[in-house]
């Protein structure tokens, strides 16, 4: 009978050992905001480091097998502007207006800026895994650049929400990305140009958390995520009252 228990004993602690090597960690979401916004700031570092711009100004992954991507500049070349808030652009040399319209971001503003835009917004979440730092992707905000029937949107609600759904509960903040605004402060866009007209990728907005919703609730449901902007402003005009 001890024999029986002894080898049942024995299974159990191998089955549990084996368990336990199966078993995947899991990225667990730190408690301290300083140690989330270390992470943001490392993984984007290390993401301008491993991507770069095609001809027309989608961002890229280096290939490890490719050679053809031996020569392009990785983001971490192409002149990116960190702003105090964290928020980085980079503007991509030979895609801007001449001299095109200022954009005016601030919501709130009698002359803020309706803009017409092909985007694609992905966002991510910086994770540690076994002590390496990276920006997982979690999907996609906004995406008018892929697909057969791509076509720029005017105003999507992360950049301007409109007054009709701003209330005290669900102020301006809830809905739109200030680091999104931000950045965009320092473009000039394109004025009438039309949909159907092939984009050529003005540049690349990167927000990290803490210049997004950081761990506030939103609209999105996206605590502790990173954007990453990558557009074409098509058309820059002073928001029409009906558009308020």
């Amino acid at each position: 009978m001890k024999k029986i228990f002894l080898y049942i004993l024995a299974g159990s602690l191998c089955f549990t050992a084996c368990k336990k090597d199966d078993e995947v960690e899991r990225f667990v979401e730190p408690e301290d905001i300083n140690v989330r916004n270390s992470y943001d700031e490392q993984a984007i570092m290390k993401f301008m480091e491993n991507n770069y711009l095609d001809s027309q100004g989608n961002i890229k992954a280096f290939s490890a097998t490719d050679a053809a991507d031996d020569n392009e500049k990785k983001l971490s070349e192409l002149n990116p502007v960190k702003l105090p808030s964290g928020v980085i652009y980079i503007k991509r040399s030979g895609a801007q207006p001449n001299p095109g319209a200022a954009i005016n971001t601030d919501s709130n503003s009698s002359t803020a800026s309706l803009i017409k835009t092909m985007m694609r917004a992905n966002y991510y979440v910086a994770t540690d895994t076994d002590g390496n730092v990276s920006l997982s992707y979690y999907g996609a905000l906004e995406n008018t650049i892929d697909g057969s029937n791509a076509s720029p949107v005017t105003d999507p609600r992360f950049y301007y929400a409109k007054k009709s759904i701003v209330t005290d509960a669900k102020p301006r903040s809830y809905y739109e990305i200030e680091g999104l605004q931000e950045g965009l402060s320092y473009f000039n866009g394109f004025q009438g140009m039309p949909n159907e007209a092939n984009y050529n990728l003005q540049g690349v907005i990167i927000v990290p958390s803490k210049a997004a919703f950081a761990r506030d609730n939103n609209f999105y449901g996206l605590q502790n995520a990173t954007f990453v902007f990558n557009f074409q402003i098509y058309d820059t005009q002073v928001r029409p009252a009906d558009q308020q």
